[in-house]
């Protein structure tokens, strides 16, 4: 009995995890990384999320992002901190694998009386809600941060 639980783990730790949702997971790390202050935090390599990071950093919400790795790619993310407090107070996922949210551009969600900000993926690229109202632009709300 003893053996075949050691067999069970060791077949479990050596599997790798396939994750449903690989945004909500690179949000949630940063949300961790902001509540034990660290500096940086590493989230495996997606264009998506490149582009979401690259928005963020635009926006003035992370410090930068830094690309590391050639086969299995690595994206480390530097988190922001404005005197000690984290810059990104909230941070979620909007259109999810279970429920996709559309808005057209006269729909276009207004984030914390416009002081957040939502991210839209649009047929010109992922663009901001700001962006989009003034493109006339619509898509899918993939996340909001403030």
């Amino acid at each position: 009995m003893y053996i075949r639980i050691l067999l069970k783990i060791r077949i479990f730790v050596n599997t790798t995890i396939m994750l449903t949702d690989p945004i909500a997971d690179m949000l949630t790390r940063i949300r961790n990384g902001y509540l034990i202050k660290k500096e940086t935090v590493t989230v495996p390599f997606s264009k998506m999320k490149e582009r979401i990071l690259k928005t963020l950093v635009k926006e003035g919400y992370l410090t930068g992002y830094k690309v590391k790795g050639k086969g299995k790619k690595q994206i480390e993310v530097e988190l922001l901190y404005k005197t000690g407090k984290p810059a990104i107070s909230h941070i979620s996922r909007v259109s999810k694998c279970s429920r996709r949210v559309y808005k057209k551009a006269k729909n276009m969600p207004i984030v914390l009386s416009g002081y957040g900000l939502a991210i839209v993926s649009t047929p010109e690229g992922l663009v901001t809600n700001k962006q989009a109202r003034k493109k006339n632009l619509g898509g899918e709300i993939v996340l909001k941060v403030w």
